[in-house]
C-alpha cells in the first residue's frame, strides 16, 4: 500500500471542513456512513487514523468531488486513487469522441467544452464563428479570439479589456450571475478552489467589486432564464445556454468537464444567425 508523509492533523481538519460545508453533524455522518460518532470525533481531533476504505466511505457520504477525495486521501497518508487524464489521452478516447460528436450535432450554434476553470478545451465551428463575429471579422472567418497561444478563458473573456464586454448589452446582469456561479462553485469545491481564486481575481477590479457589492439587479426577462444578448453593427443576437456534465465519472478531468451549448432565445436570433453565416 502506498503512503505519503503525514501532516499533524490535516485529515481531521479537512474532514471537519467538508462536514461543516455540507451542514452535516457528526451524528448524521455517523448514521449515514456506519462509522461511530465517537470515532468521527476522534478522526477530526487527530486522536484516530482512518483506513483508506473508511476515507472513501466518508467522502462518498459527504458527496466530495473526486479531486477533493484524492486530497483527503493524501492528507491521511494514502496515495490518490482517481486519475486525471488529458482529453487527448487514449484512456479517455471514447469520451473525447462523444464530446466531438455532441459539438458537431449542435452546429450551427455555438458549443464549448470547458474545464473547471472555465477554459475552452474544445469548440465547434459555431463557437468559432461567434468569436470571429465579435472580434470584428466575418462570422465565417477565423477569429483572433480563437487563435490565442493558450486556452481562452470564458470568464475573463467576459470581464477583461479586449474581451466581449462592449458587445454584451445586458453585461451587468450576466456578470452578476456569473460571479454568483463562481461563488457557488467555490463553496462546493472547498478551500483552494480554482473558481475561488478566479472570483478573488475578478473582485480585485474596482468596477467589478462595486457591481458585486451593489444591490441585486432587479430585471424582468421575457424568458424564465437569463439570456446573453450580443449587439454589434446593429445586429442583435440573444442566446441562452445549457450546461451538461458527464454521469458517474471516475476520472477527475471527466468529472470537471462541462459542455455549454448556446441556443437562440428568439426567432429573430435564429434568422439573424442564419443570415450572418450565409452572408
Amino acid at each position: 500500500m502506498s503512503v505519503i508523509s503525514l501532516d499533524d492533523n490535516a485529515f481531521g481538519r479537512l474532514l471537519k471542513h467538508w462536514r461543516s460545508r455540507r451542514h452535516v453533524s457528526q451524528l448524521d455522518l455517523s448514521m449515514a456512513s456506519g462509522v461511530s460518532q465517537r470515532h468521527i470525533s476522534f478522526l477530526e481531533s487527530g486522536r484516530s487514523r482512518p483506513s483508506r476504505s473508511m476515507i472513501l466511505q466518508l467522502a462518498a457520504v459527504l458527496d466530495m468531488p473526486l479531486r477533493q477525495q484524492n486530497q483527503l486521501l493524501t492528507t491521511a497518508g494514502f496515495a490518490p486513487i482517481y486519475s486525471e487524464f488529458d482529453l487527448d489521452a487514449p484512456e479517455v478516447g471514447v469520451i473525447r469522441r462523444a464530446l466531438d460528436c455532441m459539438l458537431r450535432q449542435h452546429e450551427p450554434y455555438p458549443a464549448f467544452v470547458l474545464d473547471r476553470y472555465w477554459n475552452q478545451l474544445l469548440v465547434n465551428q459555431g463557437a468559432m464563428r461567434l468569436m470571429g463575429w465579435l472580434a470584428g471579422g466575418e462570422p465565417t472567418a477565423p477569429s483572433k479570439l480563437t487563435q490565442s497561444s493558450g486556452p481562452i478563458n470564458m470568464v475573463r473573456l467576459l470581464f477583461e479589456p479586449g474581451g466581449v464586454k462592449p458587445y454584451v448589452s445586458n453585461w451587468d446582469a450576466v456578470a452578476v450571475q456569473l460571479l454568483y456561479r463562481l461563488q457557488r462553485e467555490s463553496l462546493a469545491e472547498g478551500p483552494e478552489a480554482d473558481s475561488g481564486a478566479l472570483l478573488a481575481e475578478l473582485l480585485a477590479v474596482p468596477e467589478v467589486a462595486a457591481l458585486w457589492q451593489g444591490s441585486p439587479i432587479e430585471e424582468r426577462w421575457d424568458l424564465p432564464l437569463l439570456t446573453i444578448d450580443f449587439v454589434r453593427d446593429d445586429v442583435r443576437l440573444s442566446f441562452f445556454s445549457t450546461l451538461t456534465t458527464l454521469g458517474t465519472p471516475q476520472d477527475i478531468t471527466l468529472q470537471e468537464l462541462r459542455l455549454e451549448c448556446m441556443f437562440p432565445a428568439d426567432e429573430a436570433t435564429e434568422v439573424q444567425w442564419a443570415e450572418l453565416l450565409t452572408g
